[in-house]
């Protein structure tokens, strides 16, 4: 296995080695996230063998093939759009979900986490670019949605994830972590999920906390699958 997938190792080098110098002296912990997306399972263990102790699934009928012949020592959470018809799925088994962008989402997830004595950890996703092609809350809205998942006994509140326009990343990143800041004086949050393969350095000088890498970490994938 180390000779198939040997570059996982050195790209997953190259990548705490970027982020080590993105954080500097500060001390700060940043988490990276293997996106799973069209990658097969023996890939991803072999991540996990390698120090990969999250992983982040877009699609839910994708993760539901491949999650039996996951390496159970990785946490897995849900980072794409979900519709509500399809939480039911992914409840029992993903640690957290990153895309919560509205109202009916997140009651869903409240209805059947407290069907089961659980509490969902979550992430309000926001659309911080205001692109129509993107899911997530208006920057606006968000503090008013942020109020009604804190009302909701079957979620947790931890904080807020972002895909900023490629274009200009720099601007929307500094305008997310902006928002971030403010929320939190009003909101418990310790998590900060922004930044992908072509701008995760960047999103760590920014105060992202977790960052989502797919590309930069098993090479580039055929997404029309």
């Amino acid at each position: 296995m180390d000779n198939d997938f040997g570059y996982i190792s050195e790209n997953l080098h190259i990548i705490r080695e970027k982020i080590a110098e993105a954080i500097g002296d500060s001390g700060r912990k940043v988490r990276i996230m293997a996106v799973t997306k069209t990658v097969a399972p023996e890939a991803v263990n072999y991540a996990v063998s390698q120090g990969i102790d999250l992983l982040g699934e877009n699609r839910v009928q994708e993760y539901l093939s491949k999650a039996e012949q996951y390496d159970k020592t990785a946490e897995v959470h849900f980072i794409g759009h979900l519709q509500t018809n399809k939480v039911k799925y992914i409840i029992d088994t993903v640690s957290m979900i990153q895309s919560v962008d509205s109202l009916k989402l997140a009651n869903e997830i409240d209805r059947l986490a407290r069907a089961r004595g659980k509490v969902m950890d979550v992430l309000c996703e926001v659309n911080i670019g205001g692109e129509g092609s993107k899911s997530g809350t208006a920057p606006a809205e968000t503090r008013d949605l942020l109020c009604r998942i804190n009302e909701l006994e079957g979620l947790r509140l931890r904080g807020l994830m972002t895909i900023p326009p490629p274009s200009d990343s720099d601007v929307f990143l500094g305008r997310m972590k902006e928002l971030y800041d403010r929320l939190s004086e009003e909101f418990t949050m310790d998590t900060l999920s922004m930044g992908m393969t072509h701008d995760y350095a960047e999103a760590v000088r920014y105060g992202s906390d977790l960052v989502r890498i797919g590309t930069g970490l098993f090479g580039a994938r055929d997404y029309s699958k």
